[in-house]
């Protein structure tokens, strides 16, 4: 069993969590301690931030906590939320640091999925860069 796990999801795709949570739970045991983490995704211009309300970053991450937190509540309650801005897997790799977790479990596209040949999957950018065991849940 791993003591500390972190979780990556993203409440507006289920299938980020659906089978991931279940595995973590499984990972955790009685003992371990499960960390959801919700990243808002850094939108990496400034002229498109430009265009946004002042203070959009701060609340959208506000907005996302309370998001988490209650879907802790429903899914998860023994767990603790975290949220991040950034770029998702260098967001993900330094959360796993900070945390020190001793695995991080998340969903990958399925396969074939044309996003994933064409951007690339944020599970295998985590896996290839990772100092810690990563499970991919599919």
């Amino acid at each position: 069993m791993f003591d500390t796990i972190l979780l990556p999801i993203d409440l507006t795709h289920p299938e980020s969590w659906e089978k991931a949570l279940p595995a973590a739970r499984k990972c955790a045991g009685a003992t371990g301690t499960i960390h959801i983490l919700g990243i808002v995704h850094d939108l990496g211009s400034a002229m498109v931030a430009s265009y946004l309300p002042v203070g959009f970053e701060q609340k959208a991450l506000t907005d996302m906590q309370a998001a988490l937190q209650e879907f802790r509540q429903k899914h998860l309650p023994s767990a603790q939320v975290h949220t991040a801005h950034g770029h998702v897997p260098e967001t993900i790799l330094k959360q796993a640091q900070a945390l020190n977790a001793d695995l991080i479990v998340m969903a990958s596209h399925p396969a074939g999925d044309l996003g994933t040949l064409l951007v690339g999957s944020n599970a295998d950018k985590v896996v290839r860069h990772a100092d810690r065991p990563v499970l991919v849940v599919r």
